[in-house]
């Protein structure tokens, strides 16, 4: 597969593997707002999924009936307690009767419990992350931002867990060995300065093998990680430098920051899905528009095909 350089081209190449392979099917944890089934329908209708949906199914049809599609397309499961809905809609992924595990208006708290519980949760072992994935005016590729959302001040070894996720799952849109920048504020290594000799660290960890599939490189700056020419007037002779496809932010703070400027400072499309599970896994704003929520499904179905 050619690497995906926007978002619209993942959507059709989602489709163009759903109609070899199949469709996926997600299970959404309270699925009871207009706007999110209108979302899931676009996606029903292009061939990407089949949806089960967990919730009040009261409130479940009146939603269906306000975005006019027909519930007789979906499977519907009753469950009016919402601390329950995560539970009940992850274990149809872990019992494999669905292939992703998406949140509708259930409380991200809820949400989250359903997906690491220890019967029927989607746990991997490893470190559960987040990524957001952008389409931004003047570059020529998705770039990759994590983790902005989900950990929050981690440790090397999350880092190196943290990254091997963001790798896999840009391999999933065809980016084959993506281009890794451990950011700091400086591209030089500063005792004083952990985060650069965490990214230091990583570095050889790649060098060495023990990051597969991925080129990594760090500290850098934002500016010289993703401007090739800020990187030749600093003079940082580097195969990531001014290239790079992943943002590999030191915490929560500096990644959430970053993220949300994309969002408002650009001309862009953004979107974002939890990577390191055992199933793909949807985690969407309730806030979110439409498209986003589309764009989310869209990566979770080329997660699920990539991992087959």
């Amino acid at each position: 597969m050619e690497q995906i350089r926007s978002l619209s081209q993942m959507i059709e190449e989602a489709k163009r593997l759903c109609s070899l392979i199949g469709r996926k099917r997600v299970a959404v944890a309270m699925a009871e707002d207009p706007g999110l089934i209108s979302a899931i329908e676009e996606a029903r209708r292009d061939g990407l999924i089949e949806a089960t949906l967990v919730g009040n199914v009261t409130a479940m049809k009146a939603a269906i009936a306000e975005a006019g599609v027909n519930e007789n397309d979906y499977i519907l499961i009753d469950e009016k307690n919402e601390a329950r809905c995560g539970i009940v809609a992850v274990a149809e992924v872990s019992s494999k009767r669905a292939d992703i595990y998406m949140k509708g208006q259930l409380h991200t708290d809820y949400f989250l419990r359903g997906m690491l519980n220890k019967e029927v949760g989607l746990r991997s072992g490893k470190v559960i992350s987040h990524c957001y994935f952008h389409q931004i005016e003047g570059y020529d590729r998705i770039i990759f931002i994590s983790d902005a959302a989900f950990n929050t001040y981690p440790n090397l070894k999350q880092k190196a867990d943290i990254l091997q996720n963001t790798v896999n799952f840009a391999r999933a849109l065809g980016v084959n060995c993506p281009k890794v920048a451990c950011l700091a504020a400086v591209e030089v290594v500063n005792p004083d300065m952990p985060c650069t000799l965490d990214a230091a660290a990583l570095t050889l960890m790649g060098q060495r093998g023990q990051l597969k599939n991925c080129v990594v490189d760090g500290p850098l700056a934002l500016d010289n990680a993703i401007n090739e020419e800020s990187a030749r007037i600093k003079k940082i002779t580097s195969p990531v430098a001014g290239k790079a496809d992943i943002l590999l932010v030191p915490t929560i703070d500096d990644g959430n920051m970053l993220a949300k400027s994309v969002v408002y400072f650009s001309k862009n499309e953004t979107a974002g899905i939890i990577v390191g599970a055992s199933a793909p896994v949807v985690l969407t704003s309730r806030a979110d528009s439409p498209r986003t929520k589309m764009l989310s499904i869209a990566a979770a179905v080329m997660m699920a095909h990539h991992s087959q």
